[in-house]
């Protein structure tokens, strides 16, 4: 693993940090499901979802009787910090531990602070499911690895949210999925998409057609693909030529296995200018979608500089 270098884009290689990866999926399924405890349902499951904070990945807000709380790991200080409306803070220090061990003291420190966590306490979308309770396998914590994670997901959150402005149409938040451990942001054209066949281990069908129940085009980043992560982007249901469709920057294709277009993490924190390489990637994933599956750009799209006549977007195909 290297050390943060001067860019902004740090590298962390995956082969170096899988077992610490790993951990932290399986505790921000924990903190994620317990947020879906409470939290009103939202289409395409989007009131489950985390979020990159100043510090890390956060809840947001969780609605609790007549008050709120907020579960935050804090990848600076290594924490985890609940935060509550109505009886203070309350957090532990992060450190390897199993997730047998995190999950018992996550429920101790939501108990000191009055608020019950009625969950389904086995993992979604992995295989095998082990229940949090008896999970002694996952025990690594790298803070040095997480911290570069979580710059790593400082970078593509700020470029995707550049992206997601290009877009007057429904647009989900750029907002971390647990269940496959992603940074995600998905546009939708308006239009009805034929019923998900589903598929996910340990994760109902039904699961899927509510996540997919219109057509979209989707893009993130997902810390297992290439060297040090991989930037993605598919479209459902993917129109025809999808595949074949010319997309950038260099260093993009589409993979056959995971039907989806890919750029690996580190061909854009190698780039001359990261941020243009990744917008373009963005950009002309979504062109392919757009354009092969004839959503209505025209009322879709606008330009988020249109009040600024002194701002230029970042990315342009100019």
């Amino acid at each position: 693993m290297t050390a943060p270098a001067a860019t902004n884009w740090p590298s962390l290689r995956v082969s170096d940090w899988t077992a610490t990866r790993d951990t932290l999926h399986m505790w921000t399924q924990i903190v994620g499901k317990i947020r879906m405890a409470h939290a009103p349902l939202v289409n395409h499951w989007w009131q489950v979802t985390l979020y990159v904070s100043p510090r890390g990945l956060t809840t947001s807000i969780i609605p609790y009787r007549s008050g709120a709380f907020e579960i935050e790991f804090d990848f600076v200080g290594h924490r985890l910090e609940v935060r509550s409306s109505d009886r203070g803070v309350r957090g532990f220090p992060l450190r390897p531990m199993a997730v047998a061990e995190f999950y018992a003291q996550v429920l101790h420190t939501l108990d000191e602070l009055g608020i019950e966590a009625p969950i389904h306490p086995r993992p979604n979308e992995v295989e095998p499911a082990i229940p949090f309770a008896d999970d002694h396998d996952h025990a690594s914590y790298d803070g040095e690895a997480a911290t570069l994670f979580w710059r790593q997901l400082l970078q593509a959150n700020r470029v995707m949210g550049e992206f997601r402005s290009h877009f007057v149409g429904k647009v989900s938040p750029v907002h971390f999925f647990w269940g496959a451990m992603d940074l995600a942001c998905t546009r939708f054209s308006g239009r009805q998409a034929p019923p998900h066949p589903g598929g996910a281990p340990n994760c109902g069908d039904w699961v899927m057609v509510e996540g997919y129940s219109r057509e979209l085009s989707s893009c993130g980043f997902w810390p297992g693909g290439g060297e040090e992560g991989a930037f993605y982007a598919y479209a459902y249901p993917e129109p025809e030529g999808f595949a074949d469709h010319p997309v950038g920057p260099e260093g993009a294709y589409f993979s056959s296995e995971f039907k989806q277009f890919l750029l690996p993490y580190e061909a854009v924190r190698s780039a001359p200018d990261p941020d243009r390489a990744l917008a373009e990637f963005l950009h002309t994933t979504y062109e392919a979608a757009a354009v092969l599956g004839k959503w209505d750009r025209a009322a879709l799209e606008d330009d988020p500089m249109r009040w600024d006549g002194t701002s230029t977007p970042r990315w342009s195909p100019k």
